[in-house]
């Protein structure tokens, strides 16, 4: 999780906070196929990713915030995708990518932090589950190795649990040499605290070679495929992202925020290569934003909003909504957006038809203390 300064400095820096730099954590299991989590921190603005252009409300609401139809990639007689996720679009039109809106956790207050939280736990209300649904996630599936690697300087609370973790910060200052770590092997040969450590750090840094993380999208993207792409790297994801807190000036910030995660996303599939085909990308946010803009020229913070699964291994091309409508009548307590798609219940199904496990099984799993909603299915090609 970040700071509570951290998170604070991210969203008053704006766009320029996509990425405060390489936040990502990484689990090697045994499967061919890869799953990445995309967590958008902040609360991102559902509303004005996936556009619902034809519900009345939507411009009255939204006022000079309201996104162009004309200007946006139409998905269908309803929704459409803001102009900054040029490349989302072309995966969506090639069935590669779905949007699923009015989504939520079972979370219903306001707080970035305990709704990061929950999203991250899996459970029904914050601080109740002390591990990372993610991280039962691999320890549902066979492990090649007995770690998890976080390209990071901490490991983010979803990958946190029982699967152990080893993290490979990226550093600017010059490389050690051979000889020195030759000698600090041997210093801690016969510490039976820090020599499984320093094995675990010396085999991240193997497997990161000579890749360098870059702080820019598409260099955190070609990072990512980088490792996900090796015959002997991990198959399991995942990426943070920050920013998303768009109190005001939220136009132009929502839409570098945007083409941002499009260049990432388009990174990572071209790094990916064939092994794209095998891929899930899960981007989905702690809660969405106020149906109607404020007075500062942004939104705050809201109830639903939409998730997207993008991958070559995606049965897209379409969006899923059981759309509540933005009449007075129809908000989350006059307010919102309301909630009518259960968040845990599209993790289990897409972690488990992507990962070839159960997708009910997984709900059990993975939200147990949710309340193991019953699994979205259909989302994966077979």
């Amino acid at each position: 999780m970040l700071s509570r300064r951290r998170f604070l400095s991210a969203a008053a820096a704006g766009a320029g906070a996509f990425l405060v730099g390489p936040r990502i954590a990484f689990a090697n299991v045994e499967t061919d196929r890869r799953f990445v989590f995309v967590i958008q921190r902040g609360a991102a603005d559902g509303l004005n990713v996936v556009v619902p252009y034809a519900e009345p409300a939507y411009a009255s609401l939204r006022g000079p915030l309201a996104i162009d139809a004309a200007n946006a990639t139409k998905l269908d007689g309803t929704f459409a995708l803001h102009p900054s996720l040029a490349q989302t679009a072309k995966l969506y039109q090639s069935g590669q990518a779905l949007f699923v809106h009015a989504i939520a956790s079972p979370y219903r207050d306001r707080s970035h932090f305990d709704g990061q939280n929950v999203l991250e736990t899996g459970g029904r209300s914050p601080y109740q589950v002390k591990d990372g649904w993610l991280n039962r996630l691999v320890a549902m599936l066979p492990a090649t190795r007995d770690n998890a690697i976080a390209l990071a300087p901490t490991v983010p609370l979803a990958l946190r649990g029982p699967a152990s973790v080893t993290s490979y910060a990226p550093s600017a200052l010059p490389q050690a040499s051979d000889d020195l770590l030759t000698r600090v092997a041997a210093l801690y040969e016969g510490d039976a605290q820090l020599r499984p450590l320093w094995a675990s750090a010396m085999s991240a840094r193997d497997l990161a070679g000579d890749m360098r993380a870059k702080q820019d999208p598409a260099g955190v993207g070609k990072l990512a495929a980088g490792f996900l792409s090796r015959a002997d790297g991990p198959r399991i994801a995942m990426i943070e992202t920050g920013g998303w807190d768009t109190h005001s000036a939220q136009n132009a910030r929502l839409a570098n925020q945007l083409k941002a995660l499009d260049t990432m996303l388009a990174a990572l599939r071209d790094g990916l290569g064939v092994a794209w085909d095998k891929t899930t990308v899960l981007v989905a946010t702690e809660f969405g934003r106020t149906a109607a803009a404020n007075g500062t020229g942004g939104t705050d913070h809201g109830q639903a909003s939409v998730a997207m699964l993008i991958g070559g291994a995606v049965a897209g091309g379409r969006v899923v909504a059981d759309w509540p409508g933005l009449r007075s009548a129809d908000l989350y307590e006059g307010r919102d957006l309301k909630p009518t798609a259960s968040l845990d219940a599209l993790i289990a199904g897409a972690t488990g038809e992507s990962l070839r496990l159960d997708p009910q099984r997984t709900a059990t799993t993975l939200f147990a203390e949710a309340g193991a909603p019953k699994a979205m299915t259909g989302l994966i090609r077979a």
